[in-house]
């Protein structure tokens, strides 16, 4: 059953309580193409704009930036170091498991969470955190939960599709209270 999409407003205040994006990786930071070679996975395909996103959240907004996926490459490991994230989880099969753990350890709720993901795997913990977001080009299935699905396709600007809103929604929210406390 789908779920009701939000008004802008109503978007824009759920992403303005967002401590903490996670993001999973293959078909959210890549486009779901996969090279292999005789030797095993050769290359995956990231966008130079989600770690420009990636930054801008972190500089603008002061929100920090983590990955739950069920790869387990060099390759991932080496663009979250990349794009400074710490909050690194890999050849992970329970993503709520990870989500609950998260919460106790960095004192947040799940309210102050977003999650961006695109399949069947990532549906548990969309259905939990306070902002859930995929691609355009996800599956059905996490359209269908996604409070948002941004414009742009998995590895080609989805995840800064969804900083670009949290950076709005933190700077409209900002704004509003400076100017409410003249």
């Amino acid at each position: 059953m789908a779920k009701k999409k939000l008004t802008k407003s109503d978007l824009l205040k759920k992403a303005s309580k967002i401590k903490l994006l996670l993001t999973d990786v293959d078909g959210v930071l890549t486009d779901t193409g996969v090279y292999y070679s005789a030797d095993g996975e050769l290359l995956k395909r990231f966008s130079i704009r989600d770690g420009m996103g990636i930054e801008r959240l972190r500089s603008v907004a002061g929100i920090e930036t983590g990955i739950i996926t069920r790869e387990d490459t060099k390759i991932v490991s080496s663009r979250a170091k990349k794009l400074k994230i710490t909050e690194l989880h890999l050849g992970v099969m329970d993503k709520t498991a990870v989500l609950d753990d998260i919460v106790v350890r960095k004192n947040l709720s799940t309210s102050e969470i977003a999650f961006i993901g695109d399949d069947t795997n990532d549906l548990g913990i969309m259905e939990r955190v306070g902002l859930s977001a995929c691609p355009n080009d996800a599956t059905k299935f996490a359209k269908e939960i996604a409070d948002v699905i941004v414009e742009s396709n998995g590895g080609h600007g989805a995840v800064r599709d969804l900083c670009e809103l949290i950076i709005e929604a933190r700077t409209t929210t900002e704004t509003k209270k400076k100017k409410g406390k003249k």
